[in-house]
């Protein structure tokens, strides 16, 4: 057996204010985000909201000392699993590709060819499969391998989640235990799962089985905290007019303050790395609406980031799936499916041609009533807050 090689998945974030722009510009261009029906108006569109964005985007990043952290978290990450496999007796190497900013995913395999990588797995940092974050990387890196065949190494297998792995759930377990133990009262504390939410459409009409992994995720810590406290699930970050899973999280901090509930422990549950959904959503948006609604105590669970038994829980899995037969793109069951995945925007859910039909043409008003509004500041979508 050659080298092993580890790819570890990210989304990737802009590492400076500067970067927000060209970061969110990757973002939008990606149909994976928003498809349209016109291919042609995608990375205009991209264009559109990216541009209009920047300067929101870049007061959120500057409130957390002007870019995100998650590049240096996941080269560190990186760092310390290829020391604790090196530990071990493995030879391996671990690569970085981010999905949307540096290092991109194609640096990544470059790097892998040019250093003759045999063998190779490919490890998404989602704990959960989601077709908008693990999918869309599968998808960007078919892609890639169909333009450059030398660029697939020639043995690899895939990971699509690992959220049951127990050393994860210990490590979610003892983070969540020690922020427990610092509420004026341990066992009336509320624990407060917030995952980073996808549009409903994505589960009901893609069949992302996202949702039903974080719940069963969220069921998992829980068993093994083994704790007498509370739980509630929700998520974070929804945009656009359209419907995101639910409760959302701001919605069911109120309703928990409501209902008498003084003492929060709110956990990260999709994010293993500290960013910008973590140390401003979280942290300030979500702080402040919970003092406001009457919650005294707000402990944010960190990011398990180079946690200990994080970093040894995610090389067992890299030694157990390295030596069991190989998992290939085509082979998880959403990158099987022939059907529209995403259909995130109303235009894309005719199914009739002449449906189609109109779903182009409502396209294209949609994309002008856009372009209107960032150059006139006026209308439905910056009423909304979306522009």
């Amino acid at each position: 057996m050659g080298r092993l090689g580890v790819l570890l998945l990210n989304l990737g974030g802009p590492e400076k204010l500067s970067d927000v722009r060209p970061f969110l510009f990757n973002l939008f261009s990606d149909p994976e985000i928003i498809r349209l029906p016109i291919p042609a108006l995608q990375k205009p569109l991209a264009w559109l909201i990216s541009s209009s964005r920047a300067k929101k985007s870049q007061a959120n990043y500057q409130k957390i000392g002007g870019g995100s952290p998650l590049r240096r978290i996941t080269e560190a990450q990186a760092v310390a699993i290829e020391q604790d496999l090196h530990s071990r007796g493995t030879d391996a190497k671990v690569y970085i590709g981010m999905r949307y900013w540096k290092p991109f995913t194609e640096e990544a395999f470059a790097a892998i060819r040019a250093d003759g990588i045999s063998e190779l797995v490919i490890l998404p940092l989602y704990p959960q499969f989601s077709i908008s974050t693990s999918g869309s990387s599968f998808r960007a890196i078919d892609r890639l391998w169909k333009e450059d065949p030398t660029l697939k190494p020639a043995k690899y297998t895939v990971v699509p989640s690992w959220f049951e792995r127990p050393g994860y759930l210990k490590a979610m377990a003892d983070l969540i235990a020690a922020e427990i133990d610092k509420c004026p009262n341990p066992n009336e504390a509320h624990v407060f799962f917030s995952a980073h939410g996808v549009p409903a459409s994505y589960v009901t009409e893609g069949g992302d089985p996202y949702q039903e992994e974080i719940e069963r995720c969220a069921e998992a810590i829980i068993q093994t905290l083994d704790r007498p406290n509370p739980y509630t699930l929700a998520y974070q970050s929804k945009v656009g007019p359209v419907e995101w899973l639910k409760p959302y999280t701001e919605d069911a901090i109120v309703e928990l303050a409501q209902q008498g509930v003084t003492e929060l422990v709110v956990v990260p549950i999709s994010f293993v790395s500290e960013h910008i959904e973590t140390l401003e959503e979280i942290d300030i948006e979500y702080r402040e609406l919970a003092e406001e609604a009457g919650i005294h105590t707000f402990n944010r669970v960190p990011a398990l980031d180079t946690d200990a038994t994080f970093i040894t829980a995610l090389s067992d899995l890299v030694l157990e799936v390295a030596a069991a037969p190989s998992m290939e793109l085509s082979q998880v069951p959403q990158m099987r499916k022939k059907t529209k995945m995403y259909p995130q925007e109303k235009w894309e859910w005719g199914l009739t041609t002449a449906a189609e039909v109109w779903n182009g043409r409502m396209a294209m008003v949609g994309f002008f009533m856009i372009l209107l509004e960032i150059f006139s500041g006026k209308g439905p979508l910056h009423l909304a807050g979306l522009l």
